[in-house]
């Protein structure tokens, strides 16, 4: 994320609601990717959750045909609001998508709700588990269901020592649920160009074995030995769909983590023997991205392999664990280049939000030697 500007110069950032120095109303237009005041005779308006639950910061147009930003505009089952202590965690799980939303209108995705695209729209809901009736976090022919206690965070360190997982967060989960997404719009819903999916399966595996099956060892028998020179988790290792979603959900960290950084003029000249590892050859890609010159993703790579240890010993240095315990291998730098294939190439002529050259920033100048 990056820092915004205020009408009268204060900084803003990207989930205030009002100015702290003028008090001024703020909210996010995500056409123009900036902050706009908001509320009567002001040119945008509250989205239609901040007015009447709290919830989001987003601001529509008064001429808007829908009340809804497009973030809240793909919620279209929420939490039974009459429980108590329901509203901070849907609060909290509506913040988490907006920075999805966010981050896949800066690569140029397209982002199109189920009322708009009712056989390929995305549609997030949100549940609550019952005694007899289990929510899993999960995603469906384009429906992400997201469980609400993951945004109690003591239930969801819970899930996470139980898991043995070493990172768990609500974006975590929106990023590698919309990562099935997108596989199921490019490759099911057959977006993606021909040659796409058997190259996928080439780095990936063949997503047409069985998940039940591969669900079922993976919860009795664990990941195999070694899991950690190919794959990025754990769970990524159980099926190639997994491992799609998981290091999908790595791309969007690592390209965030890189904007965030860039924002606000962080930059590390750590030298690590690790980025010698990550050379075109080693990322090199099967038809129909053999040709496809490594060199921009290659920058960022490289970028991140000098940012993210100075992240975590910064983390440390305030008594946290690592914010990034992940290891990049060459197979996951190889799968990495993959996602950067597609979200780089594979286009879609309902994309209405600019790219502002942010990405162009992100990947200029020559891999770090």
């Amino acid at each position: 994320m990056k820092p915004y500007v205020c009408s009268c110069g204060n900084t803003l950032y990207f989930d205030n609601s009002r100015c702290l120095v003028c008090q001024t109303e703020v909210g996010y237009d995500s056409l123009q990717d900036c902050m706009v005041p908001v509320g009567p005779g002001e040119s945008h308006l509250r989205c239609a959750n901040g007015v009447a639950n709290g919830v989001c910061n987003w601001a529509v147009p008064p001429s808007a045909q829908a009340q809804f930003c497009p973030a809240c505009a793909l919620t279209r089952v929420i939490p039974p609001l009459s429980v108590p202590d329901v509203l901070p965690l849907w609060k909290l799980m509506e913040e988490a998508k907006r920075h999805l939303v966010y981050s896949l209108y800066r690569h140029q995705l397209p982002v199109v709700s189920r009322n708009a695209d009712p056989t390929a729209g995305l549609a997030v809901e949100f549940k609550m588990s019952m005694p007899d009736q289990p929510v899993a976090t999960e995603h469906n022919d384009g429906v992400i269901v997201i469980n609400l206690e993951e945004a109690d965070d003591a239930l969801r360190e819970r899930n996470k020592k139980n898991l043995h997982e070493p990172y768990r967060t609500l974006l975590g989960h929106f990023r590698h649920e919309v990562g099935h997404y997108y596989w199921f719009l490019w490759f099911q819903r057959g977006r993606a160009q021909p040659g796409v999916l058997e190259a996928c399966r080439q780095v990936f595996g063949d997503e047409r074995a069985s998940y039940e099956a591969a669900m079922k060892k993976h919860y009795e028998q664990g990941a195999p030995a070694g899991w950690e020179n190919s794959f990025i988790s754990s769970y990524s290792t159980m099926h190639p769909w997994e491992d799609w979603a998981e290091t999908w959900a790595q791309y969007l960290h690592i390209c965030d983590g890189l904007e965030t950084a860039s924002s606000f003029g962080l930059e590390t000249g750590v030298k690590t023997k690790q980025i010698d590892l990550f050379t075109k050859e080693a990322v090199q890609l099967p038809a129909p991205f053999a040709k496809i010159d490594p060199t921009a993703f290659l920058t960022l790579l490289h970028r991140w392999v000098r940012l993210s240890p100075a992240l975590n010993a910064f983390s440390q240095s305030l008594g946290y664990k690592n914010v990034y315990p992940f290891v990049l291998s060459i197979p996951v730098a190889r799968k990495l280049h993959f996602i950067h294939a597609c979200v780089t190439t594979i286009g879609s002529p309902q994309v209405e939000q600019p790219r502002k050259g942010w990405l162009k920033s992100l990947f200029a100048g020559q891999p770090s030697a």
